[in-house]
Order: structure tokens, then C-alpha cells, then sequence
């Protein structure tokens, strides 16, 4: 008998589908896969070339559970020095990735009976953490009408005296919006008003178009700061998704419960991998390589929305971070997993469901791929639709 906190986890879609665009691709399908939140790029040389000089120098063995300390006064000077905060190192800590940073927290801050705010579309282990940890998530639906961000009037209405934490992912996965400066300070009018911690979730925060300005909830409003917790990693802006690198920065009594908490579950992250996320924020290189990068997606971003504009019924809006396109398929008649599986099994094309992230019928195209791929992926599209 397993425990009843399992049956309760919806497994993840995402990994499912890509792990099946993947099989096919090993068959010699040529699939056009638009289903991984993952940078085709390769990680910059320089990050790679410290880690195999930390292997070779010996850094091999145990480290801190919270990072090397080198590490975390970096990540509190690029957080102080880019976002606005004034963290102390002690006030960071480093995880194997962004997702066990959240996980981190939801143990650390959630107990039966508590309430977890989340917009939707949401990612999707947002919901399931909560449920690990006992919590409740309260969903709070979004549309196309307000470019998928949840509204001050949707926050007061969804609080309750059992609101523990609200999610904010900003760039957003699946939608790719962006909050403004002026959202987010209605949002703070709100949570001013009321006494639960926020995660504001910014891995994507590098990757933003058209003028569009990442800012951090607690950066703007300082009264927030000891109740704002920052979740972020190097995986999307440095391709570095293999690493599994994350960071938690926020209260310090936050980050000594999460980093007690890690001692116990995975201990310290990978030691060398740290060297070379390390280099990352400080080596000159890196601004460069980021901005080739989102140059890169900014590119493929207008060819995709382009595209999917010019089809029939198609409906979406033109995302402003991340890199990924949300759109809307009601006219087809299916939902979004038939709408899917039929575009995988029928035309090899990969995407994501929109009852993944909370919505139906929406798909998610992340245009992290070439953009061949992307071409000869909305062909195949259009000719789906039209056989519909």
C-alpha cells in the first residue's frame, strides 16, 4: 500500500509527452517538439570549462546543505545588485534546481488546512506541491482578456484566514506574461492588507521582448520583503538545465527551515556543478552569452506568433517573457489532450495540453527549438486543423 499523499499527485504531463516526442525521435520519427521548457543551446563554454577545473582542483566532496559560500554572497549580490533586495548571504541558499527550491518551501511554510493561492494557467507542479505538503491550492482562473494575470479584485476575492501563500511566476510559464510595475504594486495594495507569504518564482526573468521589464514584488514594495521568498535557478537563462541548479532567497527564518529541511533530503547540491554556476554570475562572458540567447528567442518568438496568428481560429497572446506561446483552440471541438495526442500520433508535432497547466482547451508551443523546426512545425499544424 503506498501512502495516500501519492494518489493524490496528478503525474506530470509535460515530462510525459516530451519523454514520448523523445521515443519517437529515437525511431527515426522527425518530430518537431515544441513540448520541452528546455534551451536547445548548449551551456555556455565558460561555465562548463569551471566546472571541469573544480573536478580537476578536487572539488568533489561534501559541501554546506545551504551552497558554497562563494556561491550564495554571488547570488546575494546579483539579487541586490539586479533586483533590488538587500540580502545577506545567510539569506540565500542553493538547491538542485528551481523545482526544489518550491518544494523546499512548501514543506517549510505549508500544513494542513492552509490555502495556496494560484493563478491560472499555472505550472504545473505548483498544485502538486501544495498537495504534498498537506495544503489546499486555491485556483484562480485567468483568460486571454487579461494576458493570463490574475487581477488585485481576483487576489481579495480568493483570501481567506487559511491563506498560508500566494504564486507569482512572473515571466510566466505556460503564457509567457510579464507583470507590470503597476500590476504588481496593485497586487502589494492587496497583500499589504493581509499577513501570508508570497513565492514570487522569477526563473525566467532574463528572457523578456518588446521593452517588457522584469520586476520583483518585494524589490517594489520593501514592507513586503519579509514576506516575499524569490525562487529562481540557472537552468533557463544559462541552459543549464541538467545542472540542477536553484536558489531560494527570502527571510531568514525561510531559508534555515528550507536549509534544515535539505540537510535531511538531498544534503548538499552537487559541489563542482556549483563552481560553474558560480562563474556564470560573475565571469564577463555571461551578460553576453544570455542576450545571444534571448536574441535567439526573441527571433523565433515572432516567427512562431506570426505564424499562429495567420491560422484560422487560432487565438493568442503575443508573450512578452519566457518562451513560450499559450493558445486557444475552442473552435476545434477537442480538448486539449485529444487536440494533442492526435497532433503527435497524426502529424508528429509535440505540445502541451492546456489541462496540464489548469486551462482547457489552450496548447502550449515553447519555441525553445531552431526555427526549422518551427516552420515545418506550423505547417504541420495548419494542415491539422484544416483535416479537423
Amino acid at each position: 500500500m503506498l501512502a495516500d499523499r501519492v494518489a493524490h499527485i496528478t503525474p506530470s504531463v509535460t515530462l510525459s509527452i516530451a519523454s514520448q516526442a523523445k521515443a519517437m525521435q529515437a525511431e527515426g520519427l522527425d518530430v518537431c517538439s515544441f513540448s520541452a521548457g528546455e534551451p536547445d543551446f548548449d551551456t555556455p563554454a565558460h561555465i562548463k570549462a569551471a566546472a571541469i577545473q573544480a573536478l580537476e582542483e578536487g572539488q568533489t566532496k561534501y559541501g554546506p546543505a545551504a551552497g558554497i559560500p562563494s556561491l550564495r554572497e554571488a547570488l546575494a549580490e546579483k539579487l541586490n545588485r539586479e533586483n533590488g533586495y538587500s540580502f545577506r548571504p545567510d539569506q540565500v541558499m542553493v538547491s538542485n534546481g528551481g523545482k526544489q527550491t518550491l518544494f523546499n518551501l512548501a514543506l517549510v511554510l505549508l500544513q494542513p488546512g492552509d490555502e495556496v493561492i494560484i493563478p491560472c494557467p499555472y505550472w504545473v507542479s505548483y498544485p502538486e506541491l501544495a498537495k504534498i505538503a498537506g495544503a489546499t491550492p486555491v485556483i484562480v482562473p485567468t483568460d486571454l482578456s487579461n494576458a493570463f494575470k490574475i487581477t488585485p479584485e481576483q487576489l481579495q476575492t480568493a483570501i481567506t484566514p487559511r491563506t498560508r501563500l500566494l504564486v507569482l511566476n512572473s515571466p510566466a510559464n505556460p503564457t509567457g506574461s510579464v507583470y507590470t510595475k503597476e500590476e504588481l504594486l496593485a497586487l502589494a495594495e492587496v497583500i499589504r492588507q493581509h499577513s501570508f507569504y508570497v513565492v514570487s518564482d522569477e526563473i525566467y526573468e532574463k528572457l523578456v521582448y518588446d521593452g517588457a521589464t522584469h520586476c520583483s514584488l518585494g524589490a517594489l514594495d520593501p514592507s513586503l520583503q519579509d514576506r516575499v521568498v524569490i525562487s529562481s535557478g540557472f537552468a533557463k537563462a544559462y541552459a543549464m538545465t541538467g545542472w540542477r541548479l536553484g536558489y531560494l532567497a527570502g527571510p531568514l527564518e525561510v531559508i534555515q527551515g528550507a536549509t534544515t529541511l535539505q540537510s535531511h533530503s538531498t544534503s548538499n547540491v552537487c559541489t563542482f556543478a556549483q563552481y560553474g554556476a558560480l562563474t556564470a554570475l560573475t565571469h564577463p562572458d555571461s551578460p553576453g552569452c544570455i542576450e545571444e540567447m534571448r536574441q535567439h528567442f526573441a527571433q523565433r518568438r515572432q516567427v512562431i506568433v506570426s505564424g499562429l496568428m495567420a491560422l484560422s481560429g487560432i487565438e493568442c497572446v503575443k508573450p512578452m517573457g519566457a518562451f513560450y506561446v499559450y493558445f486557444q483552440i475552442s473552435h476545434t471541438g477537442l480538448s486539449s489532450m485529444e487536440f494533442c495526442k492526435r497532433l503527435l500520433d497524426e502529424h508528429w508535432v509535440a505540445a502541451i495540453p492546456g489541462m496540464a497547466f489548469g486551462s482547457d482547451p489552450y496548447v502550449r508551443f515553447s519555441y525553445a527549438s531552431d526555427l526549422n523546426t518551427i516552420e515545418k512545425g506550423l505547417a504541420r499544424l495548419e494542415k491539422f486543423l484544416k483535416s479537423l
